[in-house]
């Protein structure tokens, strides 16, 4: 406990603390979308460390993860907005939510407990595509999802009469909507790392690691590897419908098309190239590829603008080529990820060892 409360980390937690509470002041100086691209890195921060049991601590290969997301924004948008007449609470919606998702979770894992590495991702993949097409057609006979239309005037996040919604007086201070879900956001993000912490020291946590190292070896020293992967599996679940609920009340509209495969692939990238298993890593891996991309999209037109007096290449292009082409250098030259944890990249530099012997 000591080294909480020692005067250096003292200092540096008040450091964190002060940057996050400000950092959406700053942002507006920019305006209100860069407020808004933060709310998401958070929110990519909540799903890459939900992800992160699955694939960090128990290595199980996950591609379908989006799935989940969607679960937990389809039962906000059902259960607060005018589609069914329903406007519940936000604490009656987020834990069914969480619970929906869960079960799904148990859903995807229970039949793929025997399969590892690419069978794996082939059948989470497919999963995550039959729960996008589920909802893409579940508009008839029963119009239940509004299918490819999406449901609109989702209500927002609010406790009372305080509204997440419009601009706030607080404290002689304007917060927009967006500031209202950075930090609504912020402190949900600190208590997944909190319980991602415990459960990283905690006995579940040691079982996981072992499944991820040797299945076979962990079976054998009694460990239950089928509970403790469904485990895995309904903990991660619960997670990203959590963070589907706060997405659809922030955004007020949900379709189909927000939960495609390639949403699962940028999740499970900040989970690698941040560094699978460890917190710090993923943090750093999805707020990277949420907010990277984003700054090329600004930055990429006038700089060609700048250097050659017109429009080169198409902007969105050439942004996703930059992209890529430092996903491939970061994976080449650091191939444990930008912040890995300790035990992985001693692992790993075994493993080069071997190979160069």
């Amino acid at each position: 406990m000591n080294k909480w409360f020692n005067p250096r980390s003292a200092f540096g937690i008040t450091l964190i603390a002060v940057a996050l509470l400000g950092l959406p002041f700053v942002a507006a100086m920019g305006g209100q979308a860069w407020v808004r691209i933060l709310d998401f890195a958070i929110l990519y921060v909540f799903l890459a460390l939900g992800l992160n049991i699955v694939v960090g601590y128990a290595g199980l290969l996950d591609l379908g993860y989006i799935a989940f997301y969607a679960v937990g924004a389809y039962t906000w948008a059902l259960l607060a907005s005018p589609h069914f007449g329903l406007h519940l609470p936000i604490w009656v919606i987020l834990p069914i939510g969480a619970a929906l998702a869960c079960i799904a979770g148990v859903l995807l894992g229970s039949p793929t407990l025997k399969l590892r590495g690419d069978y794996l991702a082939i059948v989470t993949l497919g999963f995550g595509e039959i729960v996008r097409i589920f909802m893409n057609n579940l508009n008839a006979p029963v119009n239940i999802t509004n299918g490819p239309q999406g449901i609109t005037l989702i209500d927002p996040v609010a406790f009372g009469d305080f509204k997440f919604s419009g601009n706030t007086q607080l404290f002689g201070l304007t917060l927009s909507g967006p500031m209202k879900y950075y930090y609504l956001l912020v402190a949900l993000a600190i208590l997944v790392v909190i319980i991602n912490l415990r459960l990283q020291n905690s006995r579940i946590g040691r079982a996981w690691q072992a499944i991820r190292e040797d299945e076979i070896a962990a079976k054998a020293v009694g460990i239950n590897t089928r509970n403790i992967k469904l485990l895995a599996f309904a903990m991660g679940a619960s997670f990203g419908g959590i963070a589907g609920g706060v997405f659809a009340a922030m955004q007020g509209f949900v379709s189909p098309e927000s939960f495609s495969l390639m949403e699962s692939i940028m999740i499970l990238a900040m989970v690698v190239l941040g560094g699978m298993g460890h917190i710090p890593g993923v943090i750093l891996g999805a707020v990277l590829l949420s907010i990277l991309p984003e700054a090329l999209r600004y930055g990429v037109g006038p700089i060609q603008m700048a250097l050659f007096g017109k429009m080169m290449v198409d902007p969105e292009s050439l942004r996703m080529l930059v992209f890529g082409l430092a996903l491939v250098l970061v994976m080449r030259f650091k191939p444990a990820g930008l912040w890995p944890s300790p035990e992985r990249k001693r692992e790993l530099g075994e493993k080069q060892a071997e190979g160069k012997a």
